[in-house]
C-alpha cells in the first residue's frame, strides 16, 4: 500500500486502484494459510465452517487495523497532498469525458468533501476500514472457510 500510494499519480490512479486491490488479495491469502494452520495444528485436522470463519475474520480484523494505522501515518506525514492530486485527476477525467460545468463543479465539491473526511481523524479510519481492506478480507475469509472446513468422519459402530 505504501509504495502504491506514493506512485499512484505517476502510474495513473486507474492502474493504482487495480494494483492496490490485487496487492490486498495477495496479502489476504494469508487468511487461508492462517485458517489451515489452525485446522492442522490446533484442530487436529478438523475445523467447522463457523470456527474457520471466526479464525479468518480475526486475522482479517487485525490486518485491517494495521492497514488503517499505516494509511493514517502515511497520510499525516507524507501524503497530505493526496486528495488534491486525486481530485485533479478526477476533474481532468471529467473534462476529458465532456462533462458539463455543473458536473465538474459537483466533482470538485466531492473532492472537497473527501478531503474533509480524510482530515477528520475519527471518521477517516472508520471509512478506510470499511471501504478498502474489510470487504476484500471478508470475501477471502468466506472462501477460505468454505474450502478448509473439514469435519471428523463418523465411524459407525456395528450393533
Amino acid at each position: 500500500m505504501s509504495i502504491n500510494t506514493f506512485f499512484a499519480d505517476r502510474i495513473g490512479f486507474d492502474r493504482a486502484i487495480i494494483v492496490g486491490y490485487t496487492t490486498m488479495l495477495v496479502a489476504f491469502l494469508l487468511v487461508f494459510f492462517g485458517i489451515k494452520s489452525y485446522r492442522d495444528n490446533i484442530g487436529n485436522g478438523e475445523i467447522t465452517f463457523g470456527r474457520a470463519f471466526t479464525v479468518g475474520i480475526l486475522i482479517t480484523l487485525i490486518t485491517c487495523v494495521f492497514y488503517v494505522v499505516s494509511w493514517e501515518i502515511l497520510y499525516y506525514t507524507f501524503l497530505h497532498d493526496f486528495p488534491e492530486k486525486y481530485g485533479n485527476y478526477l476533474i481532468e477525467k471529467a473534462r476529458a469525458s465532456g462533462a458539463t460545468t455543473e458536473q465538474i463543479a459537483q466533482t470538485l465539491q466531492e473532492v472537497k468533501d473527501m478531503k474533509a473526511l480524510l482530515d477528520n481523524p475519527l471518521v477517516a479510519p472508520a471509512l478506510i476500514f470499511i471501504s478498502e481492506p474489510l470487504p476484500v478480507g471478508l470475501v477471502m475469509t468466506l472462501i477460505s472457510a468454505a474450502i478448509l472446513r473439514k469435519r471428523r468422519k463418523q465411524v459407525e459402530v456395528p450393533v
